[in-house]
Order: structure tokens, then C-alpha cells, then sequence
């Protein structure tokens, strides 16, 4: 077969992970949820528009941690029941 992207692949199996940016932080794609990516992360300045992430971890806020960017065109590939 055709090798996928390792950041597709992550997508795939965690798809259900997602959060997109939005005004005064991110909220999760399914459920709404205000979520923040951790002050640590990598890409807390970068703010991508859209992330996937492995845990939350409640603390002062819902923080994101392990996060990737992610193409919100991925979502719709790998988990089309999902996202309709």
C-alpha cells in the first residue's frame, strides 16, 4: 500500500482528540469544550489553528498535552462518521 503520513496516521487513531482555535483558546471539534495547550508545549505560541492531542490534564484550566497540528482536512478522511 501507499505509505500515510505519520501525522495522518496519529489523526486516524486519535481523531476523537481534536480541538480547533478559537476565540479566547480552543475548544474541543465534537463536545465544544474550552481546552488550552499546555504552557510547555512546543506550540503554545505558535497557536495552529487546528490540534490534536493525546491527554487533558485539569489543573487551573483543561490543558492539552502532546499536542500536533493537524489539517482539519484530515478529520474528514479518516473519520467521516465521525465528523458529519
Amino acid at each position: 500500500g501507499v505509505p500515510v503520513p505519520v501525522p495522518q496516521a496519529i489523526t486516524a487513531g486519535f481523531f476523537y482528540h481534536t480541538a480547533r482555535l478559537a476565540r479566547g483558546g480552543y475548544r474541543t471539534v465534537k463536545h465544544q469544550q474550552p481546552v488550552f495547550i499546555h504552557p510547555n508545549s512546543a506550540l503554545f505560541a505558535l497557536q495552529p489553528r487546528w490540534v490534536l492531542y493525546h491527554e487533558l490534564v485539569c489543573t487551573s484550566k483543561e490543558f492539552m498535552r502532546q499536542v500536533i497540528e493537524i489539517d482539519s482536512a484530515w478529520l474528514l478522511e479518516v473519520a467521516p462518521h465521525y465528523y458529519q
